[in-house]
């Protein structure tokens, strides 16, 4: 039986070109893997713009009317990276449609995308997080932060906002530039050590796998104009020992389940001689073939279409409670 895949891509925040190039290679590879595929686009204002949806005079009642593509779906696929996507607002969207979703629910999603909510989980299961602090942006002229830090948005993707400052006189501006993206910021220290990008697989039967490790080359800071120009060069398999590669691996895997994930998760680390230090989770990450995802499942034997396929398989509808049939 042919399975009907809904794919979402666009979203309204700074990942939304991002987002419409993984949702148009997930399209085709369905549909290479014989899938039945149908397509719905967020447009930046928030409209859903797919055939059959009718201009609108709002966004409210294009969700409306786009709401009909979910429950006739077997399958959402929502290849939203970023706010009122990746964190968790499109799986609760899917959950109360009580459709099959591909990836984490809202729960994981919300908690992953929280880089401070996150780094207070990593503490909770023993991994290591860089040392930092939690700045509201109301108190930005009140912050002071010894040495190079990192600032960054607590809860945005694809390293918007992020700025790395190494003098004092750097820190008010780079304040400013992330609280464009979010009230909440993250100050840490920074970490000099490789950095290493682990992905995990949930399969259809409920194994958790690993992809042989990736190295992030950076002339720099690894931020949103390095991701995407070209300058960054990428090693997979990381050229790690058994033992390094074995704890990235084990951390990874208990990231993904202390957070709750489901489908692909990318977990972001620093190697330091101490062992794995978590940078960041994203739980809807880059989805093209050219992704450092993929690239971690293609060194592993897992080619683009088959790990496409492979989350369509283990799509599940998304609940973060148990169901009232079961009490």
């Amino acid at each position: 039986m042919t399975t009907h895949v809904l794919v979402i891509g666009g979203g309204q925040n700074p990942e939304h070109e991002v987002s419409l190039a993984s949702a148009a290679a997930v399209s085709a590879a369905l549909r290479m893997g014989g899938h039945a595929v149908s397509s719905v686009t967020i447009d930046r204002e928030g409209f859903w713009r797919a055939d059959g949806i009718p201009p609108c005079d709002s966004a409210a009642e294009s969700l409306g009317l786009a709401l009909r593509l979910i429950a006739e779906a077997d399958v959402v696929f929502p290849a939203v990276h970023g706010a009122l996507g990746e964190d968790g607002a499109l799986a609760a969207l899917v959950a109360l449609a009580g459709t099959r979703l591909v990836g984490s629910d809202l729960r994981a999603g919300a908690i992953g995308m929280d880089k401070w909510a996150t780094k207070l989980v990593a503490d909770a299961v023993g991994i290591r997080t860089a040392r930092g602090r939690l700045v509201a942006a109301d108190d930005i002229g009140d912050v002071e932060f010894e040495g190079e830090v990192v600032v960054k948005p607590v809860s945005a993707g694809s390293s918007y906002g992020v700025s790395l400052v190494t003098e004092e006189d750097e820190l008010l501006g780079a304040l400013h530039t992330a609280a464009r993206f979010d009230r909440r910021i993250l100050v840490e220290e920074v970490v000099r050590a490789r950095e290493i990008d682990v992905a995990v697989l949930r399969e259809a039967g409920g194994i958790r796998w690993a992809a042989p490790p990736l190295e992030i080359h950076a002339p720099g800071l690894f931020d949103t104009a390095t991701k995407y120009d070209g300058s960054a060069r990428f090693t997979v398999p990381a050229l790690l020992d058994a033992a390094e590669t074995s704890a990235l691996k084990r951390a990874a895997i208990a990231m993904f389940d202390a957070l709750g994930c489901d489908g692909v998760a990318r977990m972001d680390f620093f190697l330091t001689d101490e062992g794995p230090v978590l940078n960041e989770v994203n739980t809807m990450p880059g989805l093209t073939a050219a992704s450092q995802v993929p690239r971690m499942f293609a060194a592993a034997g897992v080619e683009y279409t088959d790990l496409v396929a492979r989350l369509v398989a283990g799509a599940r509808v998304p609940s973060s409670t148990v169901p009232v049939s079961m009490l």
